[in-house]
């Protein structure tokens, strides 16, 4: 059973940068390279959007039109990590964020979608605000 938990959630003055990084653990024998990720926001009575995903292999990251070129998605399979870097926040960008994995037998695809992922952590707070 894999488990998420995200951290590096915080204050932001609008403007600033935070990196957030999703941890997973697992099973013994579990490996993060089967795993596709996602990154999603919930702000205050809205629905939970998609924010960015990344394939198993790293090779395909999609990023919402909203947040491309402010936001960077990585992983790191052999820490068993997920990032998401984020430039240039807005106070309308100010939520709870979460991670959210989804074990694929294909490389290359990722997808922005709640329903597509079926493990998630329990989100860190993002605050943006002068």
């Amino acid at each position: 059973q894999l488990q998420l938990m995200e951290s590096g959630g915080g204050l932001v003055e609008p403007g600033g940068s935070l990196r957030l990084t999703c941890a997973a653990s697992g099973a013994s024998g579990f490996a993060l390279e089967d795993y596709a990720f996602g990154w999603f926001r919930q702000a205050p009575g809205k629905e939970r959007e998609g924010i960015s995903c990344i394939s198993r292999n790293g090779e395909v990251i999609h990023y919402s039109d909203s947040v491309k070129g402010r936001f960077t998605t990585s992983r790191d399979n052999a820490k068993n990590t997920v990032y998401l870097q984020m430039t240039g926040l807005r106070p309308e960008e100010a939520g709870v964020y979460y991670c959210a994995a989804v074990d694929v037998y294909v490389d290359y695809v990722c997808r922005q979608v709640t329903t597509w992922y079926d493990t998630w952590g329990q989100g860190t707070q993002v605050t943006v605000s002068s």
